[in-house]
């Protein structure tokens, strides 16, 4: 007799995970070689052959960070200029290519792309141009999701069922774009060979996988706060008189790890690179000192996966020109810049920002270390929340949000379960321990939403109606 599953997919801004569930034992399917976390990471070869998870993040390592990136003008049209016939009334006419602003890299072994899930709900990227062709968004994430359903095959899953995560809010999301979201990331399920498949809302998952694990812990009020790479997801649940939970209110907003790394880049790195410093150059009759427009620069070293347009001469020669009458730490700022940007270092850096932020969880003290750029800068953790105390505040109020809304006082709050990978901050530990005491407890940040979409599939709950383990 073939034994009911459910089957959870958590597809993350970071990282993915598949669960299922058969009404007793919660099990986690490996997709990488001993791992059951995934990068969420898509690469595209020159010749348009996907890999995904650890193994596309490596080949795009080994094919092109540390290559020099050169950019070189591609045609976009021509444009005919008519002119007088030799002997004749006639008019002839001469073509010319058009080429663009250099931005075609003929050297790009392939493209990686990281956060997919963060444009579905954003307007202009339903297409992204890849090697002068154009995919769908939902062609780059559909192979992700492919290998989730094959790993479930090889664990001799054979579903075609599934209960899907999604935010609360999709990072970027407008009006009217939510709808847009979920049919998009239906589809590419659809494809992956998940045609009976249903939305369930992460945090209220990641909630019924703790209450699965401790039921016989008594509370009334559950607030769960999933903060992961992308967004950062609140829900609150009340127990019923008859053992059921009920859901009260839900809250998200755009903040995650991401958002954490780029606030980092800015504060520790982007000094290092030449902001603030003066940009000395020869002018007509006199010298001219303005201060380098490192603003226009910020957009793409925030964003690694486009830091290489930057290689373009109206971005280079200013920095060639700071590097060549420059001097003493200016001149060796400017050089990482440009060493960054020709060298398409930006993915390492944002890793190595992110392995600054681990080790600062469990350490007072952790070394950036980027020998591509010449970088190696103590941190400290008072300072690492210093520059994300900000952030951590919008944690607090969107929890205060939260209660404001559901007509619920802190004081009326039993249980706060903190998941997702950015809750193991110590700032956020101690900003709940603030409003909360000894009622916060950590439960399985990188599992916990996979495990509850397994349980939800399994019982079919909708987070609409009361839902009550049998």
């Amino acid at each position: 007799m073939k034994t009911r599953q459910g089957v959870g997919v958590d597809f993350g801004t970071t990282n993915s995970v598949v669960a299922t569930f058969d009404g007793r034992t919660l099990r986690h399917v490996l997709l990488e070689r001993d791992d059951a976390v995934m990068p969420s990471a898509t690469y595209i070869s020159k010749k348009l052959q996907f890999t995904v998870g650890q193994n596309g993040i490596n080949r795009f390592i080994s094919d092109n960070v540390g290559r020099r990136v050169e950019l070189i003008p591609e045609i976009i049209g021509q444009k005919s200029t008519m002119t007088g016939g030799s002997g004749t009334d006639e008019l002839d006419s001469i073509s010319k290519n058009v080429y663009s602003e250099p931005r075609l890299d003929l050297g790009l072994e392939g493209r990686l792309f990281r956060g997919l899930k963060r444009l579905l709900a954003r307007e202009g990227f339903e297409r992204l141009d890849v090697f002068e062709q154009q995919f769908r968004l939902v062609a780059l994430i559909t192979p992700l999701l492919v290998r989730m359903r094959e790993a479930l095959n090889s664990h001799g899953v054979k579903h075609t069922r599934c209960c899907a995560g999604h935010p609360i809010v999709f990072e970027g999301e407008i009006e009217g774009r939510r709808s847009s979201a979920l049919d998009g990331l239906g589809e590419a399920l659809h494809y992956a060979k998940f045609p009976r498949h249903r939305f369930f809302p992460e945090p209220i998952a990641a909630t019924l996988s703790y209450l699965h694990k401790h039921r016989n812990q008594k509370c009334r009020h559950v607030l769960t706060l999933d903060f992961g790479g992308g967004t950062l997801d609140l829900c609150l649940l009340v127990r019923r008189s008859d053992g059921s939970f009920h859901v009260v209110g839900t809250k998200g907003i755009g903040l995650g790890g991401d958002h954490i790394d780029q606030r980092l880049f800015e504060t520790l790195i982007f000094e290092m690179l030449g902001k603030g410093e003066t940009w000395r150059r020869r002018g007509e009759d006199r010298d001219i000192e303005t201060l380098f427009p490192f603003e226009n620069y910020e957009p793409m070293l925030l964003n690694w996966g486009i830091t290489y347009l930057l290689n373009q001469n109206r971005f280079t020669a200013p920095v060639f020109d700071c590097i060549e009458h420059g001097s003493g730490s200016a001149r060796s700022k400017f050089q990482r810049l440009l060493d960054l940007i020709q060298y398409n270092h930006g993915y390492v850096v944002f890793q190595k920002l992110k392995d600054l932020k681990v080790a600062l969880s469990s350490a007072d003290r952790a070394v950036l270390d980027i020998p591509e750029l010449d970088i190696e800068l103590l941190v400290s953790r008072d300072q690492f929340e210093k520059t994300i105390r900000g952030q951590i505040e919008t944690l607090g109020d969107t929890v205060e949000s939260l209660l404001h809304q559901c007509n619920i006082e802190k004081s009326d709050v039993d249980l706060v379960i903190r998941t997702g990978g950015s809750s193991l901050i110590p700032l956020v530990r101690r900003t709940l321990t603030a409003k909360f005491g000894d009622r916060v407890v950590e439960h399985e940040p990188f599992l916990s939403v996979a495990e509850g979409l397994a349980i939800a599939d399994y019982f079919g709950f909708e987070p609409s109606k009361p839902m009550l383990y049998n």
